[in-house]
Parts: structure tokens; sequence; C-alpha cells
């Protein structure tokens, strides 16, 4: 088996239908190819081809260990090939928050972890001559009202007490009224595939294997020898990595991460003059974001935000809303983009980073980025590699996935995990009952019963029938169809299935089954 497929893509897939502006292509994989052989003993198996596993694959490479990264389906499928790509040493978790439930110490650990992760993006890009735009730019923190006044002044002053550079602004960088901004120096942005491209071409060179279309169902742990299983390969290795948000099957972390999707455009504006020259956040709950990037010669306005928990609401009318609230303020020629994409929000606000507990010994896993994946997926690479490696990492502490806050997240936590049986028992009891496959409306999917039976049906644009079972092969909660991205989704841990009931992305291992109808 090659160790990457060598040839240009034009577009690369993702796990959603809709289209971000990053899959546009070409991207090469055209390095010489090694050859995987069945029965090698890697160092380290990376599963999942996404910012977090191709940094930590890249960094262990570097110390001389031999890796091995699987991905289920092809490189960048996931969130890194969906991120809005906004680069922070500010985060959704803010030092006010976090000098509250941890510590002012702890807050100071995290704005350095943000200043490191950075600094890692940085040398990366310069050390292979990365051409993915990254750029340093100003970003804007702003409130609407009085409220959220109040909130901001507390988040510059806790800021500035970790040692962010921020100070009070007299713009936001955008056209929305406000009463008062902040503004945070030396943010950033970049082209996430064209940048993961790049670390995985790097990690090929210097001797590392990368196995696509390779999803690993199942894992065994004797001797010291981690043993992953695929539909049609087995990898051994030393240590396991699951960069893949949640880690397969039931666990501790389907109960401290919740699941959510964040939409996003990418707009044309009528004035050249007003893209936003910076990166801009409000305060809303959920919040919007703004930045501009230049795709294939045009400027694009990215405008993000209206995320909800996975399979709950409705994301076409969340599109509809983000594009209402860009016409309030902007005068919009053609929404070129739109997308979403999937995130964990953590109990407690920060990421879980390290040693699985409960798991096998050197199983590592790394989730809970909240909005910010593309800083915590990096600085994951650096922790995770020091733990390989038996270097102490300062940041692996307060990320450890074993730590347990009382009070820092327990209200979250009780509220996520109240839904989740909410829908575990409520959906199995909701679904419309059809005499007929006339009835459902060509391109759409809905639960229904039909002939006495609960069904996960999908009937495309010719009219033909897919019928599924809808329980999902996690943790049994139904799933829900996401008419935007023509998708089967679960409301409980996130759980995604295409039309025919292959596993998109989250926990589950299984494939949705398929049901046979008359």
């Amino acid at each position: 088996m090659e160790n990457i497929n060598n040839q240009s893509r034009k577009q690369t897939l993702r796990d959603s239908k809709t289209l971000s502006p990053w899959q546009k292509g070409p991207f090469e994989l055209d390095n010489a190819a090694d050859i995987f052989a069945e029965g090698t003993l890697y160092d380290a198996l990376i599963v999942g081809g996404g910012i977090t596993g191709l940094t930590t694959a890249l960094l262990l490479q570097k110390q001389g260990k031999q890796c091995i990264v699987a991905e289920a389906h092809t490189i960048g499928y996931g969130t890194t090939g969906g991120t809005s790509a906004h680069l922070n040493n500010f985060f959704d978790a803010t030092y006010a928050d976090v000098e509250s439930d941890f510590s002012k110490e702890a807050a100071k650990l995290l704005a350095s972890c943000g200043n490191e992760s950075f600094e890692i993006i940085a040398d990366l890009v310069k050390e292979y001559n990365i051409d993915c735009d990254f750029e340093y730019k100003d970003g804007y923190l702003y409130a609407e009202t009085d409220d959220e006044a109040k909130a901001l002044d507390e988040i510059l002053t806790a800021s500035q007490r970790a040692g962010i550079e921020v100070q009070e602004s007299a713009t936001n960088g955008v056209n929305v009224p406000f009463k008062k901004a902040i503004v945070f120096k030396n943010q950033g942005q970049f082209h996430p595939l064209k940048y993961i491209f790049k670390l995985a071409e790097a990690f090929v060179d210097a001797g590392g294997i990368i196995v696509e279309n390779t999803f690993i169902r199942d894992s065994s742990y004797e001797n010291g020898v981690h043993s992953a299983k695929g539909d049609t390969i087995a990898i051994k290795a030393k240590n396991l990595v699951y960069a893949t948000h949640l880690p397969p099957g039931i666990n501790l972390f389907d109960f401290r991460c919740s699941p959510y999707r964040s939409y996003v455009l990418g707009i044309r504006l009528k004035d050249e003059g007003a893209y936003p020259e910076g990166l801009s956040y409000d305060l809303k709950d959920p919040y919007h974001y703004f930045r501009t990037h230049i795709i294939n010669g045009k400027k694009y306005m990215i405008l993000g935000g209206e995320d909800h928990k996975t399979g709950h609401e409705d994301p076409a009318a969340a599109f509809e809303a983000l594009e209402k609230y860009a016409r309030q303020y902007y005068d919009v020629t053609d929404v070129g983009f739109k997308w979403s994409s999937q995130y964990y929000i953590p109990a407690d606000g920060l990421p879980y980073i390290g040693q699985l507990p409960g798991g096998y010994p050197n199983m590592y896993i790394s989730t809970g980025y909240n909005g910010n994946g593309m800083m915590f997926g990096t600085i994951a690479g650096r922790i995770i590699t020091d733990a390989v490696t038996g270097i102490e990492n300062q940041y692996s502490y307060l990320f450890n996935p074993s730590r347990i806050k009382p009070v820092a997240g327990f209200m979250e936590f009780v509220k996520e995990n109240a839904d989740v049986a909410y829908h575990f028992i409520a959906d199995r009891f909701s679904a419309e009952s059809i005499d007929s496959l006339k009835e459902l409306e060509a391109n759409s999917g809905a639960i229904v019963k039909y002939n006495g039976e609960k069904l996960a049906i999908y009937k495309d644009a010719e009219g033909n029938i897919t019928a599924l079972n809808p329980v999902c092969t996690h943790a049994k909660c139904i799933v829900c169809f996401n008419d935007a991205e023509k998708s089967w989704d679960c409301p409980c841990h996130g759980g995604r299935f295409d039309v025919n009931g292959r596993v998109l992305t989250g926990p589950p291992r299984a494939n949705l089954q398929k049901v046979q109808i008359q």
C-alpha cells in the first residue's frame, strides 16, 4: 500500500456536502511513495489526518520516531477542511473565565500556550517554505450593550494579567456599531489545507507513512504493542494517538464534550474598502466572527456564527440568519461559499490533551477544542510528542484528560448530559407516519414510521430510496436529517453518517444498518 495517493487533487473531500473555500485545489502529494508493510512495528500510529494528527506526526518524526498516519477518508476531510482558520492567543474560554474556574496561574499558562502555538505554526511555515497565506492581523473583540461592555472590561484586565498584548481600541474592524472594543495584537490567519498538505509532504519526506481511506475500527493492546484494525489493514505501534476529536466507542469524553456545528459564509462585497482588514468577534452567544481571505484572486469576507448543538435546530435557518445578519451591515453582491463544520465544547472550557483515562498505556487523545481548533490542534502536537518522547511539558497538567474540576463546568456538564438523556428517550417516540414513500420530497430525508417500522429514509433527486435503521451505532440515540449537509446527525454525541449510512465523523465505528423496504 502506498504511503499517499501519488496524484494531484483538483478538490479535496470533506465530511459535509457544502463546500468550503479551502477545498479548492489543486493540492499535490507527489512524494516518492514508500510501501506500507503489514507487520511493521511503528513507534506511533496517529489516527486522523487533520491539523492535530499531522502536526503530531511531523513533530514525532523529526524526533526520530517512525510514525504512520491512518486517515479514514482523505487528508483534511474533517474539521480542518471546514475551519474558518482564525489564529488567536485568546480563546473561547476567556482569560477571565480561566482565572475564575482554574486560577490566575492557569490563565498565564494558557496565554503561554497560545503564544507557543503561534511560534510552532510560524516556525513550520518558515522551515518548509509553506505558501499558505499565513499573515499576522489585529484581532478585535467588541461589545454592543452595557452588559457586554462590562464583560469586555473583565476580559481586558484578565488578558493583560495573563501577559497578552491587548488594549482598548477606537475601532472594532467591522461595520457593526459598538459601545466598546479591545484589540489583541499579532493574531493571525492562514489557508488550513495548504498548510496541512505541506505538513503531510514534510512528514513523508522525513520517512513517515500516510494511509488514506483507512478507517480504524478497533484496537487492542498486548505486551506493550497496540494492534489497530481497519477493514483491510492491521497496524502495530508502541503508541496510539487518536487525533479524531472524540475517541471512538463509549468513553468518559462522550459526557465531557458536547458536539456543535458552526456556520460560515464566504461573501463578496460591493465596496472593496469594506472588507475587514483584521479579525473581529462580537460577544453574542453564539458569537459572530469576521475576517477576509483571497480565494483564487478574489476577496471574500469570511463571516461565521449561528452555532448550535449537532442534530438540533435547522441548519438551513442558520445559514439564512447569517446571511440576513451580513446584509444588515454590508452591501452584499454574492455569497460565494456557505459551509458548516463541527467542533466540541469541553465541560470546563479547556481541551483534553494527553493519556486517555482508563485506556491502554501509551494511548493519547486530543479533544474539546471549542472554536480554537487550529491553535489547540497545534499545541496538542507538541504535548503528545513530548509525552511519547518522555519530555515533561508545561501544559500537560492544565490539559490533563484525567483532571476533575468539581466546580468548573459542572452546570454545563449537567445541562448537556440532561439534553443527551432527553433525546435518547424522546426521539424514540417522535416520527411521522406515512402510507406511501411518494409523500417524501425528492433530495430530502426524514425519520418516519413506514409499514410499522421506524426508519431513516432518504429520497434522492431521481426518486431513489435509501432506508436505514435510525439508531446511531455509537450510543443508540436516534439520528436526524441535516438537509443542508445531506447527512444523518446524532443529537447526543455528534456522530454523523452520509445518506447511505456510512460514518462521516464522530465516535461511531460502525455504519448505520441498511433496511430493505417494499
